[in-house]
């Protein structure tokens, strides 16, 4: 096989790979969107009750709270390498 055909199988198969990355993270970005009006719905509605139950509105330092210790997973999966596995197929060219 000559050199051409080897390159042209290379990046046809670096295309498949790519194809694959982008509709799982598009599969991905419908999930989290869907979960997010989930999320949101829920909270909206719970954001009435919930005001009216303390008496004001509810703490916005909870959800800072909740964010920070993601931030803090993340990067403790950052330095010890562990992760879900997700984007081990991104290939920067």
């Amino acid at each position: 096989m000559s050199d051409a055909d080897e390159r042209v199988e290379e990046l046809e198969a670096k295309i498949d790979r790519l194809e694959a990355t982008v509709q799982g993270l598009t599969e991905e970005l419908v999930e989290v969107n869907e979960r997010l009006e989930t999320l949101e719905s829920e909270g909206a509605a719970t954001d009435g009750r919930s005001a009216d139950a303390a008496g004001g509105p509810s703490s916005p330092r909870a959800n800072d709270d909740n964010d920070e210790s993601k931030s803090d997973q993340s990067k403790e999966e950052d330095e010890t390498g562990d992760d879900s596995g997700l984007g081990d197929d991104i290939i920067v060219a």
